[in-house]
C-alpha cells in the first residue's frame, strides 16, 4: 500500500516539474518508476501518465495555443521521429546522446550568457528545428530537452512555449501507447493505476500552471535553460558510465 502511495506522488511530482519546464516528466519518472515495477510496466505508466499530464497542460494553457507553431514544428517533428526511429540500429545510441549533450549545453549556456540572442522564427527555421528535434526523438528515444532549446531557442512566451510543448509531446504519445498496449507491456491488474495516474497527472499540471504563473519571464526562462543543461548532463553522464 505505501509503495503504491509512493507511486503516485512520485508521478505528481514529476508532472509539476514537467508542467514547470515544459518537459522533464517522464525523465524524472521512469527512472524512479522502476524501483516499484518493472521496465516494460514503468514505460507504459509513465507514458499514459505523461499522456494525461499534456492533456492538462493543453487545457491550463491554452490560450497560449499558437496553430502556425503547433504546425510548422509539431508536423514535421512527428514525421521525422519515424525516419529517426528506422535509424536506431545503425547509429551508435552512446555516441548520438553524447554528442547531443554537449550540443545542449553549449547552446543552453549561450542563451543564458547572452539572453537577448533568439533563433530565426521564420518558417524555415522552425519547421528545420521540429524536423531536427523529431528525428533526434526517434534515434534516442527522447526529445523532449532539444524540443524545449529550439521553443526556448525562439523566444516564445512562457505560455504558448509550454501549450506548444504539450501538444507535440501528446502526438508522440498517442503514437507510442498503443504499441505498448498490443504488446501486453501493462498487465490487467495494473489498470487501475489509470484513472489515479489521469487525477495526478492533471493535478500536478494544475499546480505547475499556478507556480508558472508567478513567475517572471526572464526567470523563466533561465529555469527552463538550467533544466536542460542537467538533463544534457544526464544523458553525457548515462552514456559514458
Amino acid at each position: 500500500m505505501l509503495e503504491n502511495i509512493l507511486f503516485f506522488v512520485v508521478a505528481f511530482v514529476s508532472e509539476i516539474v514537467g508542467a514547470i519546464a515544459g518537459f522533464g516528466s517522464s525523465t524524472i519518472f521512469l527512472p524512479l518508476a522502476l524501483f516499484f515495477v518493472d521496465f516494460e510496466t514503468a514505460l507504459t505508466l509513465v507514458a499514459i501518465s505523461h499522456t494525461f499530464g499534456n492533456l492538462g497542460r493543453i487545457n491550463f494553457f491554452r490560450h497560449g495555443l499558437d496553430k502556425k507553431i503547433i504546425t510548422t514544428f509539431g508536423i514535421p517533428s512527428i514525421l521525422f521521429s519515424f525516419l529517426g526511429a528506422s535509424l536506431v540500429g545503425i547509429l551508435s545510441q552512446d555516441i548520438l546522446k553524447i554528442t547531443l549533450g554537449i550540443f545542449l549545453i553549449i547552446l543552453s549556456v549561450l542563451f543564458l550568457i547572452r539572453p537577448e540572442l533568439k533563433l530565426l522564427t521564420c518558417t524555415n527555421m522552425v519547421i528545420t528545428g521540429g524536423g531536427i528535434s523529431g528525428l533526434i526523438t526517434g534515434l534516442v528515444g527522447t526529445g523532449g530537452a532539444l524540443r524545449a532549446t529550439f521553443l526556448t531557442g525562439f523566444n516564445l512566451e512562457k505560455t504558448k512555449y509550454i501549450a506548444t510543448a504539450a501538444v507535440i509531446a501528446l502526438g508522440t504519445d498517442a503514437a507510442r501507447i498503443p504499441s505498448y498496449l498490443t504488446q501486453g507491456f501493462l498487465l490487467q491488474h495494473y489498470y487501475y493505476y489509470i484513472p489515479i495516474l489521469a487525477a495526478t497527472a492533471i493535478g500536478g499540471s494544475y499546480v505547475g500552471k499556478k507556480i508558472v504563473g508567478k513567475i517572471d519571464q526572464k526567470i523563466f526562462r533561465k529555469i527552463v535553460l538550467i533544466a536542460i543543461i542537467l538533463v544534457s548532463i544526464n544523458f553525457i553522464i548515462s552514456s559514458i558510465i
